[in-house]
């Protein structure tokens, strides 16, 4: 029967003869010989069977590899070995373990081991993978913890940053109030120490200095406006008194001038040491009109001489051939007026 599969690769199959070519062809020794000179190839009938086995081989040889191909890819089957009768050889088993003297009674309560090399590998990759799973979450919880941990040293960091910043600002808070009380009590001793320096200068100087004269009333201020003085304002300070009472020297200096003065009568310039310069007006005489003077010493005694409408004492104090406030001045000095 003819087969309708192809040929396997390398394998060249040849047609069966008919039916009448059976009965024509029906070569003898004679026929099949060889022509002279030549050498011809017979055909052999057997060569469709010949063709059929080798295929038949590459078929088998194909199924064989594809099934071990197969079963390398399938799951091994764990295959139990039954335990072998006791046969007197020392009590052991089929198995290889050594049976109970005690008898099955024994062994009602005992755990069944696994037995045969694949149920054994079985077991063996069971306790792998228990073990695997306990290393996963041994694993697992090691990095909650290790999680867990640097959360709560990140949340310990964070407060002890919290903590020197507040405590930096407290530092720095202090370290404000403690400068600005000791600039406000730097500025508090500059004040009081420049307050008792002025007293004790005007202390002093209030020995040094002393009133134009006594028993008298201020009439007339510096810089009061009017027709009666030519410049159109009062250039002095004007001490109402009796005639007669004494004008005395402000401070130690020396006369330089004394004398009539038209409209400010007689006159008398005291110069002190600075070059201040005193007029003493409208007196009704001159007790010194040269020399040096100490402080309160009479140098005239006032009068209504010049261009007045009272006795008075006309106080006038220039520096530099300009006239200042007397009262001021005589103030600055420690004297009250």
């Amino acid at each position: 029967m003819a087969s309708n599969s192809p040929a396997p690769e390398g394998i060249e199959l040849q047609e069966a003869p008919t039916a009448g070519a059976w009965g024509e062809w029906n070569p003898t020794e004679d026929s099949a010989r060889p022509p002279r000179g030549k050498h011809r190839v017979v055909k052999q009938r057997g060569g469709l069977a010949r063709s059929s086995t080798v295929l038949g081989v590459g078929v088998i040889a194909a199924v064989g590899a594809s099934g071990i191909a197969t079963a390398q890819d399938r799951p091994q089957v764990a295959i139990s070995i039954p335990s072998l009768p006791d046969f007197g050889l020392g009590g052991e088993g089929g198995d290889g373990q050594h049976a109970d003297a005690e008898g099955p009674a024994a062994d009602a309560g005992a755990v069944t081991k696994p037995t045969g090399i694949i149920a054994q590998q079985a077991a063996g990759h069971g306790d792998a993978g228990a073990t695997l799973v306990g290393r996963i979450l041994q694993q697992a919880e090691s990095q909650e913890s290790a999680a867990d941990s640097q959360t709560r040293a990140q949340a310990e960091r964070a407060a002890q940053e919290a903590a020197a910043a507040e405590a930096k600002a407290q530092r720095e808070a202090a370290q404000k109030e403690a400068d600005d009380a000791r600039v406000a009590a730097e500025k508090a001793a500059k004040e009081a120490a420049e307050a008792k320096a002025e007293q004790e200068r005007i202390a002093k100087l209030a020995g040094s200095y002393s009133l134009p004269t006594s028993a008298y009333t201020l009439t007339s201020h510096y810089g009061d406006a009017g027709s009666m003085w030519s410049s159109g304002h009062h250039t002095g300070l004007d001490f109402a008194a009796p005639t007669g009472t004494p004008a005395k020297a402000v401070a130690g200096g020396k006369i330089t001038s004394a004398g009539w003065s038209g409209a400010y009568g007689y006159r008398i310039v005291l110069e002190l040491e600075d070059g201040t310069e005193i007029w003493y007006c409208h007196l009704s005489s001159m007790s010194v009109t040269s020399g040096s003077v100490s402080a309160g010493e009479t140098i005239g005694r006032v009068g209504a001489t010049g261009n007045v409408t009272g006795p008075h004492l006309h106080l006038e104090v220039r520096k530099g051939g300009s006239t200042m406030d007397p009262l001021a001045w005589l103030e600055s000095k420690g004297l009250s007026v």
